[in-house]
């Protein structure tokens, strides 16, 4: 399982954001991983197994979503190795995140 999960909820129209391309990177912007958001808005397995502690980013594509952010970068930090759910609201003139479980 992923060390890294997300889910898009366009909270515009009250549903999953589906085929929302995402981007993982290293605080460097090194690409660490791709996948677009399935049916029910989320990304399961957005590489790698195993993260260290250390700074990183979530780059979702919402150009298709939003005439407003054509992307939204969510800079975070693990501590450890633990499982860290980053889930984007997304809504037309506003997003929202938290750490999810």
């Amino acid at each position: 399982m992923s060390q890294i999960t997300t889910h898009v909820l366009d909270s515009g129209v009250g549903r999953p954001a589906a085929g929302v391309p995402v981007r993982l990177e290293a605080a460097d912007g090194t690409l660490l991983a791709e996948a677009t958001t399935d049916d029910d808005g989320r990304v399961r397995d957005l590489g790698p197994d195993a993260v260290e502690p250390g700074t990183y980013r979530l780059v979702f594509d919402v150009a298709a979503r939003s005439d407003f952010f054509p992307s939204v970068t969510i800079t975070f930090t693990v501590a450890d190795g633990s499982h860290h759910h980053v889930p984007l609201l997304l809504s037309p003139f506003a997003y929202s995140t938290y750490r999810g479980s």
